[in-house]
């Protein structure tokens, strides 16, 4: 791999670094070089830049030279990566139930990987700790119908009926999405809280002029698309509620950019795959909501929703996923005792790792426990965070 003084840092034991960009016309231009370089380099392509995860470490020169030939400089303080880790007495219980819950492959170390590699890796640690009480912790997914119904969890509850629960009592919001609209024009998109449409392509060159042609939409619409390149495959984003235009605060239909993006993917021949869409989101239950969220935003570097009321705070590049809080009763204290069953887990370039720890400690965190590369930090209110250094 490129020495660590350079572009590269490893991220979850991956090459990987971000290159800014002005655009996304002009981030797609680096996105075009590289996918005909490997089909199995994962780029992630924003409007501020893009993340670039190498199939093999081979190609980091080639790809740091196509950046430099372009005028894009990487940032590696960009850099990061969060996963979710279930502490559970029942592993292959649990690991069978998210598994259908999510559509996950399996993963490392027992865990779960999302096969298109955009939604957060579960990793799965046995664990005695009896802890009976109801987690401060759950998972929000949202997939196409079918693919709720598919999964087969039997009946739901709570308020809005989605809720389901795994072995250990652990809960997940099962949502089933909807078509963006009615019109025939947007048939490709999928309403997964996130607007998103999933294109099988059959070329690198049919992927890179499906990039080069939503970035040009985008940017002449002035919106921040995410548009992801995976082998054989392109994903169209708006992100989490930006379809909505109190979401985005721009003088735009979303479903009018929307329309013409898919006009543009099938006039290049890429086929939508409308069971492929899924958002997944971290929910946090917070006495103090200002407080915990106070820590989480500094811990990850995130930002705070745009909407008067909206909890939820987010990945400045929408590249990691969105948390969002809810109030507990602060009467609940058994339940607030009791240590989470799952936790976060954030990795970071090595040669970051001890400021972003201390950065995390200065936000109101407790260091409560450290190993090689590894340091546990508990919010206000007891919730974890490991931050792992580089591997």
């Amino acid at each position: 791999m490129a020495e660590i003084d350079t572009d590269w840092r490893l991220v979850d034991g991956v090459a990987t670094a971000w290159f800014g960009a002005p655009s996304l016309v002009e981030g797609a231009a680096l996105a075009g070089r590289i996918v005909e370089m490997s089909a199995g380099i994962a780029v992630d392509l924003r409007a501020t830049g893009m993340r670039v995860r190498l199939d093999s470490d081979a190609h980091a020169g080639a790809v740091s030279a196509a950046a430099r030939d372009l005028g894009l400089a990487a940032d590696p303080a960009a850099l990061q990566d969060m996963g979710v880790v279930f502490e559970s007495a029942n592993p292959s219980e649990v690991r069978r139930f998210w598994q259908r819950v999510l559509g996950y492959a399996p993963g490392q170390d027992g865990g779960l990987a999302d096969p298109v590699r955009r939604d957060p890796a579960i990793r799965i640690r046995q664990s005695t700790e009896p802890r009976p009480l109801r987690n401060r912790i759950h998972l929000d997914v949202v997939r196409p119908a079918a693919a709720v119904e598919q999964a087969g969890l039997g009946e739901a509850s709570g308020p809005y009926g989605v809720c389901h629960a795994d072995p250990d009592g652990n809960e997940v919001d099962l949502v089933p999405g909807a078509a963006l609209g009615e019109s025939s024009g947007t048939a490709d998109w999928q309403a997964v809280f996130s607007a998103m449409a999933c294109y099988r392509t059959t070329s690198p060159e049919q992927q890179r002029d499906l990039a080069a042609a939503a970035a040009a939409l985008a940017d002449d619409a002035g919106f921040p698309l995410l548009i992801d390149l995976r082998p054989g495959l392109v994903i169209i984003d708006s992100g989490k509620d930006q379809s909505e235009e109190d979401a985005h605060g721009l003088e735009l239909d979303f479903t009018g950019l929307a329309a013409d993006l898919q006009t543009a993917a099938r006039r290049l021949g890429a086929i939508a795959d409308p069971g492929l869409p899924r958002f997944a989101q971290l929910f946090l239950d917070a006495a103090d909501v200002a407080a915990v969220r106070a820590f989480w935003v500094a811990a990850l570097g995130y930002t705070h929703d745009r909407r008067a009321g909206v909890s939820d705070i987010h990945d400045p590049r929408r590249l990691n996923p969105v948390l969002v809080f809810q109030e507990l009763d602060a009467s609940e204290t058994e339940r607030r005792r009791q240590r989470n069953r799952i936790h976060f887990e954030l990795a970071v370039p090595s040669d970051l790792a001890q400021t972003r720890v201390a950065a995390t400690v200065a936000a109101g965190g407790r260091l409560v426990g450290e190993a090689e590369g590894r340091w546990r930090v508990a919010d206000p209110e007891g919730n974890e965070i490991v931050i792992v250094s580089g591997v």
